[in-house]
């Protein structure tokens, strides 16, 4: 069984369920706008934002479950589609998971309004319900996710990135999202303030985790059998990077960042990048951390009694560190 179905298992009736409750929330009297809609919900992902509010709300009030824990995961899938439309027109990206974004099939101007659409829906589903708390929690994160990415596009100009910056930025870009989903998981059936601030760091902790192993697979041999350098190409400062520029010569690092900003295109120069960063130990370096973060989010899930979904929390850490792509 592939990890994402074991993952599921215990959860199979609720993400079934949410599936109709979603698609239920999205509807709206424009045909166009259905058509679009109906097309986003076809092409969804692994779908792990819902699977985080339904394991984390279960594992933390012992099986029990309410509307309110659909409510939020459907809160968190509209904004974040919301933001995934907006980010594929900012970026002029055509595709998204294998497929057409929306942008390409239906050009830039639709697809901003149908982003504006999703984020309206995901505020009046929570407005609608009461559900203030919930809409705190994603607000939060909304305004995290765009504030890491201006501080990304401003910080890669010169490539003066620090690790602390880093881990600002990733934190924010990434990880502030899956901590959304974990404190809506246990805000949902009513836990304590300190219990849902407890879910929201076991949250970003995982997201920190897995933006770093995204960062490796930019040196290591994934599945395609050669380190990708695409991070290179496009200039972003991941770890390994920013570690072997903190721990190089500086002769050694005029010619790292002479590389990076005006030789990113030349196949043998980001060959020669990625193996000159696996020689200065900042791949090693790079697993120490994200296994760091990984120890941390165990911790935490230890502190409660041995259950199935805290069982799939489990795989879920392991998963993400372990994840071949």
């Amino acid at each position: 069984m592939k990890p994402i179905e074991q993952i599921k298992k215990p959860i199979l009736t609720e993400m079934e369920l949410f599936e109709d409750k979603f698609k239920e929330a999205m509807l709206t009297k424009v045909p166009l706008l259905n058509r679009i809609t109906h097309y986003i919900v076809r092409r969804k992902g692994k779908q792990m934002r819902p699977m985080f509010v339904f394991l984390v709300a279960k594992m933390v009030s012992n099986g029990k479950f309410e509307e309110r824990t659909y409510r939020g995961a459907s809160i968190i899938e509209l904004i974040h589609t919301a933001t995934l439309v907006h980010d594929d027109v900012v970026d002029e990206s055509n595709r998204r998971r294998g497929f057409f974004s929306v942008n390409a099939l239906w050009k830039n101007k639709i697809a901003v309004l149908v982003g504006d659409f999703l984020l309206s829906k995901g505020l009046l589903l929570s407005i609608d319900n009461e559900d203030f708390d919930l809409l705190k929690l994603i607000s939060v994160a909304v305004r995290e996710m765009s504030e890491g990415e201006l501080l990304q596009i401003e910080k890669a100009r010169k490539l003066d990135i620090t690790e602390d910056i880093y881990f600002e930025i990733i934190r924010q870009k990434t990880a502030t999202l899956i901590a959304a989903c974990c404190g809506i998981g246990a805000a949902s059936v009513g836990s304590t303030s300190e219990e849902i601030e407890k879910m929201r760091e076991f949250g970003e902790l995982i997201g920190i985790a897995f933006q770093i192993k995204d960062d490796l697979f930019d040196y290591t041999d994934a599945q395609i059998g050669k380190p990708t350098g695409i991070d290179i190409k496009e200039q972003k400062m991941t770890l390994p990077l920013i570690y072997t520029l903190n721990n190089c010569s500086d002769k050694e690092r005029k010619w790292l960042i002479q590389s990076v900003k005006k030789h990113n295109k030349n196949k043998k120069r980001v060959k020669e990048v990625i193996q000159f960063v696996k020689d200065k130990g900042g791949i090693e370096y790079t697993v120490s951390k994200m296994k760091d973060y990984q120890t941390k989010a165990l911790a935490i899930l230890n502190s409660y009694p041995t259950s199935p979904y805290k069982d799939s929390l489990l795989t879920m850490v392991n998963y993400v560190i372990e994840r071949k792509k």
